[in-house]
């Protein structure tokens, strides 16, 4: 709107009429300024006085607009905070759970763990409601008062007391000890991560390849190496357009490099569709293979395993493999497998990932705040001190003649790529990590894939550790690399960080509210995991508003990371699942334009798929998606929230300020991730 001038009637410029102000009423901020008057010559110093008496009317109504914008804010938040509200009542209304399991899949130790949570819960609640008890009698001083005091209820609560002091304390104080103590080590190890990486930032410190001299920039497609592309997929039609689609845009010689479109869908429209894909870039000239597997044994390990058993892998050099919802940029090649040359020893280049829908909700914002440390702290100081780091199974190049001499790709973990690192590492290969090499790929929107996902992720370590120990003793690498790879590798970054995690802030610090004999310190609830969660967020420095939810959120994917650790180690049922993370294919189309507009314009124009037809389909795809999603209720999570939320109340009886600020807005994490109120929401 234009700006409105006020109070041109009391007196014009010159005349005396004071400072005439403008209202600025751009929705939804106004602004206010002040435009210097002249005095006329010959006016009575008291004039500017005068007129700025005469303008109280005017700021009237500018506080009157603030206020408005106040209750305006004050509205949305209330609005806000409702349809949260409306919900989490939807969600307890349907009363779909984490217990209704999907087809195959074993929910005997979640139900097992749920059961010792829910235990935990009732004892607190009893607890809770004697210390209250106690306290309005003033019994929670000593146990010497309570022996003046006759009663039943004083005696039993004597005695309580001296069973805490005497055999709940000690062991639950040894316990908090050693958790501290782990906790610690893990935070130095944190640190000497960043210290590496200020270090590499601070001198410079990169891959570089072996300089190109005249016979190489004149050199024709013969002297291109020959690069096989594999893109694993599973009933994944929201994203397989654009990554066959990116793939084949390649820049590289077209005769030097074949497309593997793996396809392991079980539903025969998915693979009708991709297979039409695939047939449609064949027409264009690209040189692309379309593989279907009816029996999907050994999943993605199993895929590709297949794959590289075909007769003329023999005639490539390097393998490349993107996952479904990876979209290199036309040059990706051209900036990875220089760093092969000249470096026999070099077994894997492992470019970064970026992610196209970060900025989608508070659940991909915190999922981007990690992984933005794993690649820019873990992988890259790692890859530049150690030359290994675990292979994250997409946007690397690898040398086959590595592969096949660390025994290939093997289906006995969750986790095929930490285990074809890890084994390649004890053949003595070495790895290079590309920071500045990015690879587009998208991040689940949902808690429920994302948790999926975290399982996974965190029981196969376990699995390989066991499978892989002995081979690590008996390997021939130096003593500091097995050491390495036993003691900060496995055990304190995948065993060591989710249980004290787990153990110290969802159940020793709720335990310590209840025997308030045994004592966790204030630096290590909050001054400590302060330091940590900056550190972490340091390489994504515009997500810093997100600091404290950060903090919360890591704890409370703590359950599901000890869960997956314990099921991983010990063998148990849950330890083989292997889902699929849901994609949302928000990158198809967009990016594909862009793609488009900023790269190699001339070689898409003849190939690029019909943009409008396929705008018109996705948004179908959405809507006929979003009628089949559901939210679940996570029993797990739930009953922790109630456990932290009652400790926090015990805690205000011990007056432990940090204390009960922490278990109360630790029990709100939990209990909005426990109604599925975090990542994408879905009516």
């Amino acid at each position: 709107m234009a700006p409105s001038w006020w109070g041109r009637g009391g007196g014009g410029v010159g005349n005396g009429g004071g400072t005439p102000v403008v209202v600025k009423m751009e929705n939804p901020n106004w602004s206010i300024s002040e435009v210097e008057a002249e005095v006329a010559p010959g006016s009575p110093a008291g004039a500017g006085k005068v007129g700025r008496g005469k303008n109280a009317r005017q700021i009237t109504w500018v506080l009157l607009l603030k206020a408005h914008r106040a209750a305006g804010r004050l509205t949305g938040a209330a609005s806000a905070a409702l349809a949260v509200a409306s919900a989490a009542r939807r969600r307890v209304a349907a009363g779909r759970t984490d217990s209704d399991a999907a087809p195959g899949e074993n929910t005997a130790l979640r139900t097992r763990f749920y059961g010792c949570i829910r235990i935990f819960l009732v004892l607190s609640l009893l607890l809770l409601a004697v210390e209250v008890a106690a306290y309005l009698q003033g019994w929670h001083l000593e146990v010497p008062t309570l022996l003046a005091v006759d009663g039943l209820f004083a005696a039993i609560y004597a005695g309580w007391m001296r069973v805490r002091l005497e055999y709940l304390a000690p062991p639950l104080q040894f316990l908090t000890n050693a958790c501290v103590v782990l906790f610690l080590i893990q935070s130095i190890d944190r640190l000497v991560l960043c210290l590496g990486c200020f270090w590499i930032r601070l001198k410079g410190i990169k891959p570089v390849p072996q300089a190109a001299g005249k016979a190489d920039v004149e050199a024709g497609a013969n002297d291109f190496p020959m690069v096989l592309v594999q893109i694993p997929m599973c009933n994944e039609r929201e994203v397989y357009q654009q990554s066959i689609g990116a793939v084949c845009n390649l820049d590289w010689p077209r005769s030097n490099f074949l497309v593997q479109v793996l396809d392991d869908s079980d539903d025969a429209t998915t693979s009708a569709l991709i297979k039409e894909e695939v047939e449609k870039w064949q027409r264009e000239g690209v040189r692309i293979l379309y593989r279907h597997r009816v029996i999907r044994d050994g999943y993605k390990a199993g895929n590709l395993k297949s794959a590289m058993n075909c007769s003329y892998v023999k005639d490539y050099e390097f393998v490349v493999i993107f996952d479904a919802d990876f979209q290199p940029q036309p040059d990706f090649l051209k900036r990875t497998v220089p760093h092969f040359k000249g470096k026999d020893d070099v077994g894997l280049v492992q470019a970064r990932w970026s992610f196209v829908n970060k900025d989608e909700n508070l659940l991909t914002r915190l999922q981007n705040i990690n992984l933005c440390f794993h690649f820019e702290v873990e992988q890259q100081v790692n890859g530049a001190f150690l030359n290994f780091f675990g292979f994250n199974g997409t946007a690397g190049v690898w040398r086959i003649k590595a592969l096949e001499d660390s025994g290939g790709w093997m289906e006995r973990t969750t986790v095929e790529d930490m285990d074809i690192a890890v084994r390649a590492h004890l053949k003595g290969w070495k790895f290079l990590f590309l920071n500045d090499v990015e690879c587009q790929c998208e991040l689940p929107e949902s808690y429920e894939a994302y948790r999926k996902q975290q399982h996974r992720w965190h029981s196969g370590p376990m699995q390989l550790f066991r499978l892989c120990f002995v081979d690590i003793i008996k390997s021939k690498i130096g003593f500091w690399k097995k050491c390495n790879l036993i003691f900060l590798f496995f055990l304190l970054r995948k065993l060591i960080l989710p249980f004290y995690s787990f153990t110290l802030f969802c159940v020793i610090l709720p335990m310590t509210m209840f025997v308030p004999e045994a004592e966790l310190p204030a630096w290590v609830v909050c001054y400590i995991p302060a330091t940590m969660s900056i550190l972490n967020i340091l390489p994504a420095p515009k997500a810093f508003p997100f600091i404290v939810p950060y903090l919360l959120f890591e704890n409370t994917m703590s359950v599901t990371k000890f869960n997956a650790m314990i099921s991983g180690l010990f063998q148990l049922g849950s330890a083989y699942e292997w889902v699929v993370t849901k994609k949302s294919g928000r990158s198809s189309e967009g990016d594909l334009v862009g793609l488009v507009e900023k790269h190699s314009k001339q070689q898409r124009v003849g190939s690029a798929p019909n943009l409008d037809a396929l705008t018109k389909e996705e948004s179908n795809t959405k809507k006929d998606s979003k009628k089949k999603k559901h939210n679940r209720i996570y029993r797990k999570e739930l009953a922790l929230s109630f456990l932290l939320l009652t400790a926090a109340a015990r805690s205000l009886l011990s007056a432990q300020g940090i204390h009960f600020y922490f278990l109360l807005f630790q029990g709100v994490s939990f209990l909005v991730v426990g109604l599925d109120l975090i990542g994408e929401q879905v009516e």
